[in-house]
């Protein structure tokens, strides 16, 4: 019965985002994006024809996330709604395939090639979402975006797209230097352990081993056993270094270190690394490439032997 009432709601709901979509006023467009990560693409290709409002700041999980009134609200007087997609608002899935029906509502992970997916065996039909963390691919989502706003806004299309080759440029620019910094650390130590597997991205498109204590998504189980064979593999490799995840709580990874601390291995938590939210607005972690940079600098200082220079991480 309380399923059946809040399908009611849902559906009552809806007619009302139908009729407000009729009379929405001209202005600039009212955009809203799921997670940080989105709601930047889309600022740096739309500029200040748009409004955008992203439902998840810092530090939150975007695999728990719940929509609250104020969201439904944001959502119901959104023009256009873009979200990751690959399952990492799983939560919020059933709102935003409802939703689609009545506005425009796109996943900008629908511009890349399902091969370049990563898959787990473990979630045959769930590839990671995790697409941010390989930034040559994140730039394929920029064109997605901009075909959305030059058919929502046909007069800025030329604009729209010339910022899309710009932001582009600068995302491929970027993807070299990551490659660059991470190549300084012997590939010995190239081995990152953080919460859960948010950086088989990362870890693919810049040559590093990527363990992780959860799964793709921070909804799955972990036990006894999953901890100990972790242990036994920092321990085993001489790992120096694990980190910990700015929207995940440290609590399991201080377990690990604790464990590796029983075994005679002293390891040190390497620093925040930002994994499924970016940085606090106005902050230089607080867009997508300040949260890349930081991202490098943490892992590069942490698992490379030797001091490497502030101008090579900041390049």
């Amino acid at each position: 019965m309380r399923k059946y009432i809040g399908l009611v709601l849902i559906g009552l709901w809806l007619a009302g985002c139908s009729a407000d979509q009729q009379t929405a006023s001209e202005g600039p467009l009212q955009v809203v994006a799921t997670t940080g990560m989105v709601a930047d693409l889309v600022q740096n290709i739309a500029g200040d024809s748009i409004e955008v409002t992203a439902l998840m700041g810092p530090g939150v999980d975007p695999h728990l996330y719940k929509a609250t009134q104020g969201d439904l609200k944001a959502l119901q007087n959104a023009d256009i709604i873009f979200y990751n997609g690959l399952h990492l608002e799983g939560k919020m899935a059933e709102v935003l395939e409802k939703l689609g029906r009545i506005k425009t509502v796109v996943a900008v992970a629908e511009g890349i090639p399902e091969a370049a997916l990563l898959k787990d065996p473990n979630y045959e039909d769930a590839p990671d979402p995790h697409i941010w963390f390989d930034v040559s691919l994140w730039a394929q989502t920029v064109e997605t975006v901009a075909k959305t706003l030059s058919k929502a806004k046909p007069d800025h299309a030329t604009i729209y797209q010339q910022k899309a080759i710009d932001y582009k440029n600068e995302l491929l620019d970027l993807h070299e230097s990551v490659k660059k910094q991470i190549a300084t650390i012997p590939k010995a130590q190239r081995i990152m352990i953080t919460a859960h597997d948010a950086f088989n991205y990362f870890g693919r498109a810049y040559d590093m081993e990527v363990r992780g204590l959860q799964g793709i998504s921070t909804l799955s189980e972990f036990g006894l056993r999953d901890r100990v064979d972790l242990v036994n593999y920092i321990v085993e490799n001489n790992i120096k270094a694990v980190f910990v995840e700015t929207s995940v709580s440290e609590k399991n990874i201080q377990s690990i270190v604790e464990g590796c601390r029983q075994k005679g291995h002293e390891i040190k938590i390497g620093g925040n690394l930002y994994s499924d939210a970016m940085g606090e607005a106005g902050s230089p972690e607080g867009n997508y490439i300040g949260m890349v940079k930081a991202n490098v600098a943490t892992i590069v200082s942490s698992l490379n032997p030797e001091p490497v220079q502030i101008s090579t991480i900041s390049e």
